[in-house]
């Protein structure tokens, strides 16, 4: 109740401003137009797949790596790229149905 003690009840009520969206922890903000967006998505599931790639590599070359950490890393590489494709194809589906309009 402590804090509260700066709130006046009345014709103004002056309120702390709460931000319009939350923060998104270890997420910048997107810099430029929607190419460039998409290039930085894509960046970011190449590099999981390399990821992955390179757990795999150091597996099979008797490196010490945790099994839980492979699969982990595996798993995320592909919904990544699952995503990825289900996005292209709905891009590609509304740039078909625009094609497709009369003008």
């Amino acid at each position: 109740m402590e804090r509260c003690k700066h709130l006046r009840i009345g014709p103004s009520l002056s309120l702390p401003q709460a931000p319009t969206r939350p923060p998104e922890l270890g997420k910048k903000e997107p810099q430029g137009d929607f190419s460039q967006m998409l290039m930085d998505a894509l960046k970011e599931v190449n590099k999981a797949q390399q990821d992955a790639k390179g757990l795999q590599n150091d597996l099979m070359a008797n490196r010490p790596v945790e099994f839980h950490d492979l699969m982990i890393a595996m798993e995320r590489a592909s919904t990544a790229m699952a995503l990825t494709l289900q996005v292209r194809n709905k891009v590609l589906e509304a740039y078909q149905e625009v094609s497709r309009m009369q003008v």
